[in-house]
């Protein structure tokens, strides 16, 4: 009997070891097919908040329509835009920068046309003495659409903001705006916005005309120009009144894919930082008219642009630095690698008329190539400066290749001031047809590349040691005035 009971208990005790066996094999088991499960295609594990397999969602932020000012970098910013010169300190970037936004610059990287317009009116047809009005944000308060037509008399208002892109290079938001190929006639009108990003009478895309004649516009928001053309469109202006109190707002201002606008008599006036009378992204012309900028260069011409002056008179007076420039001028030409205004060349043509500079030196030109072509233009010069044009470096472009490309031409023309062409920079100066220079070139030493022209009918009276690459002058145009003349390394002696 006690044999049968150890036997029995041998039994049991062999039956518990396997059942304990079976135990561990079975979580064994569960164990592999939950790692193979989770290792599995299409049941990848749980991930962060914004992984996914996706990048993190970008932080929100602005790009000068305004852009990111870069910091502001402009009424353009945006990629490569610095501040102004003068020895001074980087301004505060202001918004709309990129330029772009420099100052009145226009707006930053861009998307696509909208594929819709909103207007509060869309016109198809002629009317006289009607009024338009508009209190919603992107949204116009008249629209000519691919249509003609003539608006007499009219009354528009304009109120409710937008903002960046789709204001600055399409028109929403605009007062009146025609697309798609309409030619539009705007004859004795009064328009008034006030919003932001909402400008006065826009022309967008090419095809499209806008005649505008003998009407009075004012806009009192920050990036809010008064004729506003872009995307090849077409504006043509004559005897009007045009007034601009916001930043970044030119009075005849244009944005990216320029057009061409033309100017005929009449006053432009505007008030605000960054807001010179003609910012140029287009083909401008403008004749017989007055222009000022109360707190801004007096005209402003980015990429390979143009602007030209006929018995103009125009004055600036660039106080506060905007954007990313350094140096205070009267008149900008640069490339502010926005994206907005088309790489080349670009010219100033003035003849006849006046330009006063009430700070700054007359032009900078930086980061592009230019050609400024002057006849006959009576010049008032700022108290605080001695240099009539710099060709210098700034802070848009990439350092040791973003200096200025200047040729000046004169031509029944007399100037006064220092001319400046740093490392970076060349300078090519033709005095023709009794011009006058006084002056000193690079009065600090030898520096980037200067020609100098002089045809016998012309001179240049030296006011500091001056220093150029190459002369070519007719016997008895320079007259040294008791300074030294360097050429080429070597002293000029006649």
């Amino acid at each position: 009997m006690l044999k049968f009971k150890k036997i029995i208990a041998l039994m049991m005790a062999v039956l518990l070891a396997l059942g304990a066996m079976g135990a561990v094999a079975e979580e064994s088991a569960e164990a592999q097919t939950a790692t193979e499960t989770e290792g599995m295609p299409g049941q990848p594990p749980e991930m962060p908040d914004g992984e996914n397999g996706q990048p993190p969602e970008p932080p929100q932020g602005d790009m000068n329509g305004e852009r990111p000012e870069p910091p502001q970098m402009p009424d353009g910013q945006m990629p490569g835009q610095p501040p102004e010169m003068d020895g001074q300190q980087p301004p505060e970037m202001p918004e709309g920068g990129m330029p772009g936004d420099m100052g009145g610059m226009p707006g930053g990287m861009g998307g696509s046309a909208p594929t819709e317009y909103a207007a509060a009116a869309t016109v198809t047809g002629d009317s006289d003495g009607e009024s338009f009005a508009s209190e919603t944000a992107d949204e116009s308060a008249v629209l000519v659409s691919g249509d003609s037509a003539t608006l007499t008399g009219a009354t528009i208002t304009k109120t409710g903001d937008s903002d960046g892109e789709s204001a600055d290079f399409y028109g929403i938001n605009a007062a009146v705006l025609a697309v798609d190929g309409a030619t539009l006639t705007l004859d004795g009108a009064t328009i008034t916005t006030d919003g932001t990003h909402a400008n006065g009478v826009f022309s967008y895309g090419s095809g499209t005309t806008v005649n505008v004649t003998g009407t009075t516009i004012t806009t009192t928001g920050d990036n809010s120009g008064g004729l506003m053309t872009t995307g090849g469109g077409t504006m043509i202006a004559e005897d009007c009144t045009v007034s601009t109190a916001g930043r970044s707002s030119a009075a005849i201002r244009s944005d990216r894919g320029g057009g061409t606008v033309n100017v005929t008599g009449g006053s432009y006036a505007t008030n605000g930082i960054g807001s010179p009378a003609i910012y140029s992204t287009a083909d401008i012309t403008v004749t017989g008219a007055t222009l000022s900028a109360s707190n801004s260069e007096a005209v402003v011409i980015e990429g390979g642009n143009s602007i030209t002056l006929n018995d103009v008179d125009i004055t600036g007076c660039d106080a506060t630095l905007n954007g990313q420039s350094v140096v205070k001028t009267n008149a900008l030409i640069y490339q502010s690698m926005s994206g907005d205004a088309a790489e080349g060349n670009s010219t100033f043509t003035m003849a006849g008329g006046s330009m006063t500079a009430e700070t700054g030196c007359m032009f900078h030109v930086t980061n592009v190539t230019t050609t400024i072509s002057l006849s006959g233009v009576r010049f008032t010069y700022a108290d605080d400066s001695d240099v009539f044009l710099s060709a210098t470096a700034d802070s848009w472009g990439n350092a040791g290749s973003n200096g200025g490309h200047a040729t000046l031409n004169l031509a029944v023309q007399e100037i006064e001031g220092n001319l400046i062409a740093d490392e970076s920079s060349s300078l090519a100066l033709n005095l023709t047809e009794g011009s006058r220079y006084t002056g000193a070139i690079n009065p600090d030493g030898a520096a980037g590349s200067v020609s100098v022209t002089i045809d016998e009918s012309s001179t240049w009276t030296l006011t500091a040691d001056s220093f150029v690459d190459s002369l070519d002058a007719a016997e008895g145009s320079i007259d040294l005035n008791g300074y030294t003349l360097t050429v080429n390394g070597e002293v000029w002696n006649g």
